[in-house]
């Protein structure tokens, strides 16, 4: 997988540094049918991990994109990206990777849809509280910004979570025998049902799903099992359903559960019942045994697995150097002035760089703020400023789906 993920890295880089800003208001702020279709469009190839699209989809609701819109972006985003797709083409074949984005983008239509039809006694559907909007333009050259979020901030949002799912592949791999499903569990709806089962709860992004259901597949659980999972593992897990009940309120909440569970059953249905199961399975067995991408050499499969480890483990070596500057050298001192406080706040609920930045960039927005410097690991923000309004700074934080815990003592 690693030569289509790097590019499936390239490719996020591009359209972080390219995608056009300041129309969101405009492409997804009203509660109609035009919206919530591009809310879909804009979901399917965007790379967020599933801890990263929360805060986005939120934001963008703050922001005034319609509920509807919003659920729309929240279901499609995390079931796919461009560098799922490619990773799903290298481990699981053609036919689930054309799958897997044209049903990311139906659910999502069907969730924005279903969400506006439940809120359209509403009279104030397009007219909720907007959080301020931080100007987080970035200035630079094109190409270094480019490599510097694909294999910087997108690489190690995701870096844990392809290991850790590599790893649960390779346990179930090893230590499930190879029949287990086709002599326990006979009943190929029965094994979406606990697929499903499984995967509500569970965090695990688009691209760490793609080597647990190829695993599950050579181990007999049905391609619409495997549809369930590669929905419903992304789409949903606890931090998505506690910040959109918060957020959006149970009625939304409602409808975006069961627009991804009963999406994830009916297309897993209809890809068991009434699609031949040996295209997928012909297609799986032939990129495990090395047929299918017989086009890619032998070197670039190797060189590009070789790099990939080096990208990470640069990342976790750069990670851990700037914490210790950060810790002896109080590296943040330059904001600092004569007349500048500073002050350090916790914030629950960030877990990779996305909620770094969109925590960053929403307290910066506070009149009066001159600058902030979040850690996702510690929880601790420290903010700098002239007239630092704690209110001000917990309304910004909480209006985007994180915990103001309040100040570091």
């Amino acid at each position: 997988m690693a030569p289509w993920l790097i590019l499936g890295f390239i490719i996020a880089g591009v359209l972080h540094v390219f995608f056009p800003d300041g129309k969101i208001r405009k492409i997804l702020g009203r509660g109609n049918t035009r919206s919530v279709i591009n809310a879909a469009l804009l979901g399917v190839p965007l790379p967020l991990c599933s801890c990263g699209v929360i805060p986005t989809g939120v934001s963008f609701y703050k922001n005034g994109a319609s509920k509807g819109s919003a659920v729309s972006f929240l279901i499609s985003t995390p079931q796919t990206g461009v560098d799922s797709i490619l990773v799903t083409y290298s481990m699981l074949g053609w036919p689930l990777a054309v799958l897997r984005p044209v049903i990311a983008f139906i659910t999502g239509i069907f969730g924005g849809f279903l969400t506006n039809y439940a809120d359209k006694k509403d009279k104030n559907l397009t007219e909720h509280s907007t959080a301020p909007v931080a100007n987080n333009r970035e200035t630079g050259n094109a190409v270094i910004r480019v490599f510097k979020y694909a294999f910087g901030v997108f690489l190690m949002d995701i870096a844990k979570w392809i290991v850790i799912g590599l790893l649960i592949a390779a346990l179930i791999a090893v230590f499930v025998p190879d029949d287990f499903f086709a002599s326990y569990i006979k009943s190929d709806f029965l094994g979406m049902i606990i697929i499903l089962a499984a995967s509500v709860p569970l965090y695990v992004c688009a691209t760490s799903s793609v080597p647990i259901a190829a695993v599950l597949m050579l181990k007999g659980i049905s391609p619409g099992a495997a549809i369930v999972f590669l929905m419903a593992g992304p789409a949903t897990n606890a931090a998505t359903i506690t910040v959109i009940g918060k957020v959006m309120g149970r009625k939304t909440l409602a409808t975006y559960l069961i627009s991804i569970i009963s999406g994830a059953l009916f297309f897993g249905m209809l890809t068991d019942y009434f699609l031949p199961r040996d295209l997928f399975l012909n297609a799986i067995h032939g990129n495990h045994t090395g047929h299918e991408h017989g086009l890619l050499p032998q070197w670039l499969s190797v060189s590009s697995g070789i790099l990939l480890v080096a990208l990470i483990v640069y990342g976790y070596i750069m990670k851990f150097v700037q914490r210790a500057r950060a810790n002896n050298s109080k590296s943040l001192s330059n904001f600092n002035s004569v007349n500048m406080k500073e002050i350090k706040v916790l914030v629950k609920g960030m877990t990779c760089n996305h909620c770094k930045m969109n925590v960053e960039n929403s307290i910066r927005s506070v009149e009066g703020i001159s600058g902030s410097e979040a850690d996702p690991d510690t929880g601790v923000v420290t903010i700098f400023g002239d007239n630092i309004d704690l209110d001000r700074i917990k309304n910004a934080v909480e209006s985007i789906g994180y915990t103001y815990s309040g100040i570091k003592n």
